[in-house]
């Protein structure tokens, strides 16, 4: 038996709420802000402040986000991102409840400091490069490389690519001598 939230749901899927609108106002959002922060567009001085060109800022963001959502190709790269993005952050609000749980009640609440911190934001931006390699289809070219159930040929470069990027930093470092203490 269906509910009237669900009937609503299906009728916003039915005129483009979700292929849309909802990935417009994201890329807009997002591309407005990233304009507004960088200043690529420069700044005006009104008396003694200065201003950033909304303008320019909006009409630059509501094209993009129009070029986007002509792309139904980036739209959904769009949708599988963020809803893989939305279960990353999920299971780290579940992860940081659970630390929460030892630790004493305080004024300020649970942060994770020191190593911890660093360890969880690796471990995070890994998750987000997982999900955009994932959104790009490059996973399941690495998961058919490493099978051996095709060439592989542009994981093959990438990997030895790396190697050496990693090989040739570890040659070229400049290794200090130890002091001997007398």
């Amino acid at each position: 038996m269906a509910s009237a939230f669900r009937d609503i749901m299906e009728f916003f899927d039915s005129i483009g709420i979700f292929d849309v609108v909802l990935p417009f106002l994201l890329v807009f959002t997002i591309v407005f802000a990233l304009l507004e922060r960088t200043k690529v567009f420069g700044v005006e001085k009104i008396g003694d402040k200065t201003y950033t060109k909304k303008n320019l800022n909006s009409i630059a963001a509501f094209v993009i986000s129009f070029f986007v959502v002509g792309s139904s190709e980036l739209v959904e790269i769009i949708t599988q991102v963020s809803a893989s993005f939305v279960v990353l952050l999920f299971l780290i609000v579940l992860f940081l409840l659970l630390v929460g749980s030892f630790f004493q009640e305080k004024p300020e609440g649970v942060f994770l400091e020191g190593g911890w911190k660093t360890v969880f934001m690796v471990i995070v931006f890994l998750g987000l490069a997982f999900i955009f390699l994932d959104a790009f289809g490059l996973l399941d070219e690495t998961s058919d490389f490493f099978s051996g159930s095709s060439g592989g040929e542009l994981v093959g470069s990438v990997v030895l690519l790396v190697l050496v990027v990693f090989f040739i930093v570890y040659v070229t470092q400049d290794r200090k001598p130890e002091k001997k203490s007398s």
